[in-house]
């Protein structure tokens, strides 16, 4: 089980996201502390602030009072609800917080069910309540919970997350904004793109796209970016998220200084020629796409081709998970173009192609990749021997990013509205 520990100076946003769960009938209350009862067992915002209401009156001078606190045990773990309530009372009790008031709601609208912990951190008097070594505590008291109930331990689940799949969007299980925020919120730490089509390519490994979009708005023009979820035959089958969404690394502008970056950065990268020695031997060896694509795939690098209605190839990008780079074919050469493949597997025009001086792929260690953050270990091809669609995308796409568990994107979306929700307020 995995315990978050959030503060902030907002409890009514707090209370109001938890609240609107149990509205939208995604969630319930299990369990209140302390808290004021009402002779219908309902509860507004309103009526369960004001049990709180004295702790913040007294409050002297913490910025942060509210806490706002997660119990994630591991999807796989049944857990019923009088086990989460007195799983909550011993994780409140255990770190100093048993005699505050405190509410506990159970979230349902995912897969990996789980209880959030809405309460405050100052005493009766206003006081702080002591935080210290706060996190190694809060991991001891996940441990004994583990034991007394019978859970999967998270300190042995994650070892076995660094070798789990991390699978693409599926639009069927629903949540899909929260798996499309899991998935882009990384990628531009990791990999290096110059071009919107380039990350494209890239998000459609994980059954996602992004389009442009242009316009005015009170005459000043406006420029953005939704994201889709696709479907197994790419074709976009969720409505459309506005990049705001996700934060400020999937909107256009943090992208743009992105792909210039990269374009400065994959000038005179050895990778270029590397992954071209790579694809011309893979195009001399072969005579199909099938296995032309299984060539690559064996050396960590993803193709994906773009058709258009009548089957003709117009584009081809490559993916080196070695090096974490992507190109476009053109931008390989001229010879590696997405002409040049089209000619060969729709109209079997065999390319000419110098021979290769007996050239070799380098796999990229760590420290020969600047500037990205370090991964831990996994087996970072193990998708690459799934099965592919006729179009190239992956059945299955893993081992890239460990598992997030824990957290909350829906959340955070959540707590964004209600700030600016504030400052309209202040405006008016």
């Amino acid at each position: 089980m995995i315990a978050k520990i959030g503060r902030s100076s907002n409890l009514y946003g707090a209370l109001a996201y938890n609240q609107l769960k149990v509205e939208n009938e995604n969630g319930q209350i299990l369990f209140a502390n302390k808290i004021i009862e009402t002779s219908s067992g309902h509860y507004s915002v309103t009526q369960l602030s004001q049990s709180f209401a004295p702790y913040l009156i007294a409050n002297r001078n913490t910025e942060k009072h509210t806490l706002h606190i997660s119990l994630n045990p591991d999807p796989k773990d049944k857990v019923s609800d009088v086990k989460f309530r007195e799983m909550a009372e011993q994780f409140m009790r255990d770190m100093s917080y048993g005699e505050q008031p405190f509410i506990v709601f159970k979230h349902t609208d995912i897969d990996r069910t789980h209880i959030h912990i809405v309460s405050v951190c100052v005493d009766e008097e206003g006081k702080k309540i002591s935080d210290k070594f706060e996190k190694r505590r809060s991991m001891n008291v996940c441990r004994e919970l583990e034991t007394k109930y019978g859970l999967i331990v998270a300190t042995e689940k994650k070892q076995q997350q660094n070798d789990k799949i991390f699978n693409p969007v599926d639009y069927k299980t629903g949540d899909v904004k929260s798996q499309i925020s899991s998935v882009i919120r990384y990628l531009p730490n990791y990999y290096r793109f110059q071009t919107l089509g380039e990350y494209n390519a890239l998000l459609s490994l994980f059954n996602i796209i992004t389009e442009k979009v242009e316009g005015e708005l009170s005459g000043k023009p406006q420029r953005g970016l939704l994201y889709f979820a696709l479907n197994e035959k790419g074709e976009k089958t969720s409505h459309p998220f506005k990049a705001s969404l996700f934060g400020k690394n999937a909107g256009l502008p943090a992208l743009e200084l992105h792909f210039e970056k990269c374009k400065a950065t994959l000038k005179d990268h050895p990778t270029k020629l590397t992954l071209k020695s790579a694809v011309t031997i893979a195009l001399q060896s072969t005579s199909d796409e099938l296995n032309f694509k299984k060539q690559l795939a064996e050396q960590g690098i993803n193709v994906v081709i773009r058709r258009n209605d009548t089957a003709r190839i117009y584009g081809i990008t490559f993916i080196d998970h070695n090096s974490k780079t992507i190109w476009n074919g053109s931008g390989l050469g001229k010879e590696i173009s997405a002409n040049v493949f089209n000619d060969y597997w729709n109209h079997n025009i065999k390319p000419e192609i110098k021979e290769a001086d007996e050239p070799q792929i380098k796999l990229f260690k760590p420290n020969e990749t600047e500037d990205l953050p370090a991964e831990k270990p996994h087996h970072l091809f193990d998708f690459l021997n799934t099965e592919k669609h006729g179009d190239g995308l992956i059945e299955a796409f893993g081992g890239l990013f460990p598992e997030i568990q824990g957290e909350d994107y829906e959340e955070q979306d959540f707590a964004n509205k209600m700030t600016r929700k504030r400052k309209r307020k202040r405006g008016q």
